[in-house]
């Protein structure tokens, strides 16, 4: 198949079947998506080698997150990356291991190799991912940077949600137990927490910094025992199922004794027991939104374009992981 038998299918001239793999923002988005599904069709492929040599563009995508064994990550890579094909992108996946070090080489050496970089739940500080921003399109999945596009997971919603049902629960004590140094969510958690508890007239504790896995949970769990509280939101599922094993470890039951919230919805949170009640994160939409953005950015380089920001939504699951509140676990 040729760049003609699509046009001709498509009803559509030559050139505009090229901008739609190669320019997409000068093609109305219904022609294109009426070009990509005849070509996919018919089974079309574009010469990248020569789209490269001629545009200067690898059609290539880097997607860097902190911990690619978490399994908040691998909705949001799979959705990505499915959309990236779709758009005639490939993504190149690389893992940080919650390293700051690690991460700023990836980045520098992604893009030697791609067209632009999606990072997702960065652990660097905002003015050196800034600095690294200017030399290369960048779009940031739960961080806000100025002057990079970014897709943000309404976190502060979901932590008002999870101390609103503690505190319908009878709960007035809460802790939460904050996750790495550096994380843009762990922060949003602890401000848009503090507020509803006081909100709620209710006590809450701050823990951490702690690793953002099932061990980081385990270790938690002595401070959270010391603290009193009778309901606890984790950072994370991780976190979470980690801190439930730490409290049985010491006879303390879920939700008998404590009531415990994760966070992003991942399948080991739905097959714990107790069922974990979790805030629920749109990790897929994320992934495709994010991806999205920066084809866009990519593809309108050298030309006036403000940076986009979008929120997406987060909900409340509610399972057996809570309940009203008993005596005191401390």
């Amino acid at each position: 198949m040729t760049i003609r038998d699509v046009a001709q299918a498509a009803g559509v001239h030559v050139s505009t079947v090229s901008r739609a793999f190669s320019a997409s923002h000068l093609v109305k988005r219904e022609t294109r998506d009426r070009v990509l599904a005849v070509a996919a069709e018919l089974g079309y492929q574009p010469n990248e080698t020569a789209r490269a040599l001629t545009t200067g563009r690898t059609r290539n995508l880097g997607l860097i997150v902190s911990d690619i064994a978490n399994p908040f990550y691998p909705p949001l890579i799979k959705a990505a990356q499915a959309y990236a094909r779709v758009r005639g992108y490939q993504v190149f996946v690389a893992d940080t291991d919650e390293d700051v070090h690690a991460e700023e080489e990836l980045i520098q050496t992604l893009a030697r190799q791609v067209d632009g970089i999606v990072l997702v739940s960065p652990r660097l500080a905002n003015d050196v991912i800034a600095r690294l921003g200017g030399d290369l399109p960048f779009v940031l999945v739960n961080r806000q940077v100025t002057g990079l596009s970014a897709v943000l997971m309404d976190v502060a919603h979901g932590a008002t949600l999870a101390v609103e049902h503690l505190a319908g629960l009878g709960h007035g004590h809460l802790a939460l137990v904050g996750g790495p140094r550096g994380s843009w969510t762990s922060a949003e958690m602890r401000r848009a927490a503090g507020r509803a508890a006081a909100e709620q007239g209710i006590r809450l504790d701050v823990l951490g910094p702690n690793a953002p896995t099932e061990q980081g949970g385990i270790k938690a769990t002595a401070a959270v025992l010391r603290t009193g509280a009778t309901g606890v939101i984790a950072y994370n599922d991780l976190v979470a199922i980690g801190l439930i094993e730490g409290l049985d470890d010491r006879e303390v039951l879920v939700p008998r004794d404590v009531s415990v919230v994760g966070v992003d919805d991942t399948v080991a949170g739905r097959l714990n027991r107790p069922r974990l009640t979790t805030v629920a994160m749109p990790t897929a939409p994320a992934g495709r939104t994010a991806v999205d953005l920066l084809i866009e950015t990519v593809e309108t380089a050298g030309t006036a374009r403000a940076t986009a920001q979008t929120t997406l939504a987060t909900s409340l699951v509610v399972r057996d992981s809570t309940a009203t509140s008993g005596p005191s676990a401390g």
